[in-house]
């Protein structure tokens, strides 16, 4: 067990889509691992509620029930997509571990960083055959590919029957750029993608299984202290949920999330820059998703003041990035940002206004720790 429990308020209960094609069994929290954080519930509604509206277009997270935006590909188990998926090669990534974090191939060539996890092209049945024969205990699996062109006709027309009105109808809402991408992803039980946040606007849909989704809104920034922009695993916490090492990230402490478990035919809105910590349910078989990601709105004409927090991660990215570009080496960002900042400007406020003060945090460590 990680840590001490979540303290938790209650999550709304799924409720199963009366065409899904199969029997799902109910989860319970014994499913899920448990963090030192505290969390609250992502609001779960019906697509027909206008809060929906309100929220994704205040990029906040919501829970989408009866949007039928992939309610063609619920029956979409392994026996099916076996049948039906094609015969191209998939990537699939393999861990020692149940995390599975995502890392920058190009990023990774230009330093001596080492990935987690190993990237292999399997033909599906393969792929099925390594799940049924893993031993869970060494090495788990965890199939990420997008769906294009390749896959098998009967996925082609399942895909064209998804509700594309919807969810075009959002994109048009928000003013976001086109969709980039759809990426099938199918894991083990107990499978984890660690806490990391995208820069782009996704709608994450659930075919079959359950997952916990856990987000972290943009102004916890500095409590989940993402590696640097130059570093493989850019975008991702160093923060290990299992077991946090209060001492190297005293502001971890401080973390707050909502979360809510998404079941076969619900919609989760993740907003631009909001971390996101995904598991598949233990115990309850593999777990199938597709994601719908949209590039961001373009840049408003006039900015308006104060800036939201997403722009201000924004800006912090972009002067990492003009740092590394100017200095040339990354190991000298820390040194000239300290050089500016230590003993010329007050810090009792983070420019996401949170206060630096450590008293609190100090107090959750002792709590944590004793």
């Amino acid at each position: 067990m990680a840590g001490k429990s979540s303290k938790t308020s209650k999550i709304c209960t799924y409720e199963r889509p009366d065409d899904l094609p199969y029997k799902i069994p109910e989860w319970s929290r014994e499913n899920f691992r448990n963090y030192t954080f505290p969390t609250k519930e992502i609001p779960r509604l019906d697509v027909a509620d206008p809060e929906v509206q309100k929220l994704i277009l205040s990029e906040q997270p919501v829970v989408v029930k009866n949007t039928k935006l992939v309610n063609s590909a619920l029956k979409w188990t392994l026996e099916y997509l076996e049948e039906n998926i094609g015969s191209q090669k998939f990537a699939v990534y393999s861990s020692p571990d149940h995390k599975f974090m995502y890392f920058d191939e190009k990023k990774s060539t230009e330093t001596n960083f080492q990935p987690h996890t190993k990237c292999h092209r399997m033909l599906f049945t393969e792929f099925v055959e390594t799940l049924q024969n893993a031993n869970v205990e060494k090495r788990r699996y965890y199939l990420q590919q997008a769906l294009t062109e390749g896959v098998g006709k009967k996925i082609v027309d399942d895909f064209i029957k998804f509700n594309w009105a919807w969810v075009t109808e959002q994109q048009k809402r928000g003013g976001w750029g086109p969709l980039t991408s759809n990426l099938l992803l199918i894991g083990m039980e107990g499978n984890v993608t660690p806490a990391h946040y995208d820069e782009q606007q996704n709608f994450f849909t659930q075919i079959q299984g359950y997952k916990r989704c856990i987000l972290f809104p943009p102004s916890q920034f500095q409590t989940l202290y993402p590696y640097q922009v130059s570093h493989p695993c850019d975008r991702q916490s160093q923060v290990d949920f299992d077991a946090p090492d209060f001492l190297k990230y005293p502001k971890f402490s401080q973390t707050k999330g909502y979360e809510a478990v998404v079941g076969p035919g619900e919609v989760l809105y993740i907003p631009m820059y909001w971390w996101h910590h995904i598991e598949s349910a233990m115990g309850l078989g593999p777990t199938i998703s597709v994601n719908f990601w949209y590039k961001a709105a373009g840049q408003p004409k006039v900015i308006e003041y104060p800036l939201s927090t997403v722009q201000k991660v924004s800006i912090m990215r972009n002067i990492e990035k003009m740092l590394a570009e100017a200095l040339k080496d990354s190991t000298e960002i820390g040194p000239l940002l300290h050089m500016i900042v230590d003993g010329r400007y007050q810090n009792t406020k983070d420019i996401m206004g949170n206060s630096t003060d450590n008293n609190e945090a100090s107090k959750r460590i002792k709590e944590y720790t004793d």
